[in-house]
């Protein structure tokens, strides 16, 4: 299996997951986790790393594996580097100084935009890991998320996997007349590339008129009667929202240094 099937697998396997605790709580914690997140003041860096507790925990618990998540989420590390990558060019104003070394708070907002990054795309997988993205959006759509944009998030989760079927079918008929060749100029990629665009589109089309001819209704699709919550569910989100409000709004770095600088002079 290569690499394309195995991503393949994948996608398809993120589409539909049973978990243990209520779509919607798992929906809310996560949400109340990357606000939690992104209100942190971006000139205290080292409070956002006690927010790791989550993806650590929840990834564990899940199996997982937190890094295997920590290395997902490093796909997106160049577009999360790229939003504050100018930030020690505009602010230069001193912060700290370690000896001779004078960091600015730029440098040290560049730190907690990749902070925050990381942990909102880390809690975003393993939600995604955990639910399944049907059930995540039968949720958004029961919450009150307009149907066209919770149906917009469904067709462009579908194009992918037709997508990347269209370049497996593309990538095997290379290979069995590409007489074990492995390299190719330039010039056959991106015909290889425009090639994939059309037959996609052609692919999505037809789907189109698919679902068209059998009246889809998404309305209809997203209506799903909700389970009842459980006991579990209503621990999970006391549990959950204890511990990231107290990471939130309890400067834990600061207690611990208080204490050392206390029982260590």
């Amino acid at each position: 299996m290569n690499g394309l099937e195995k991503a393949l697998q994948t996608l398809h396997g993120y589409g539909s997951r049973h978990s243990a605790i209520d779509t919607g709580i798992q929906l809310f914690v996560t949400l109340g986790f990357i606000v939690a997140v992104v209100s942190v003041p971006t000139v205290d860096p080292a409070r956002l790393i006690w927010f790791f507790a989550f993806p650590v925990i929840m990834a564990e618990a899940l199996r997982i594996g937190y890094a295997h998540v920590f290395c997902r989420s490093l796909w997106l590390l160049p577009f999360i580097i790229l939003i504050g990558i100018f930030n020690p060019i505009i602010d230069r104003q001193p912060a700290w100084e370690i000896g001779n070394i004078v960091i600015s708070k730029g440098w040290i907002s560049f730190i907690s935009v990749v902070l925050r990054g990381l942990l909102s795309v880390q809690a975003l997988l393993i939600l995604v890991d955990s639910c399944g993205f049907n059930n995540i959006c039968r949720v958004l759509h029961g919450v009150g998320v307009p149907s066209v944009l919770v149906t917009q998030l469904q067709m462009l989760y579908r194009f992918m996997g037709v997508l990347m079927e269209e370049a497996l079918i593309m990538h095997r008929a290379r290979q069995s007349r590409g007489f074990g060749r492995k390299s190719y100029p330039l010039k056959m990629w991106a015909t290889f590339a425009g090639q994939l665009l059309m037959r996609s589109l052609d692919r999505a089309s037809r789907i189109n008129r698919a679902m068209l001819a059998r009246v889809y209704d998404s309305k209809r699709i997203h209506k799903a009667k909700r389970p009842k919550l459980t006991r579990n569910d209503w621990i999970y989100l006391a549990a959950w929202t204890t511990i990231i409000l107290f990471i939130r709004f309890i400067d834990i770095s600061a207690i611990i240094d208080k204490w050392l600088s206390t029982h260590l002079t």
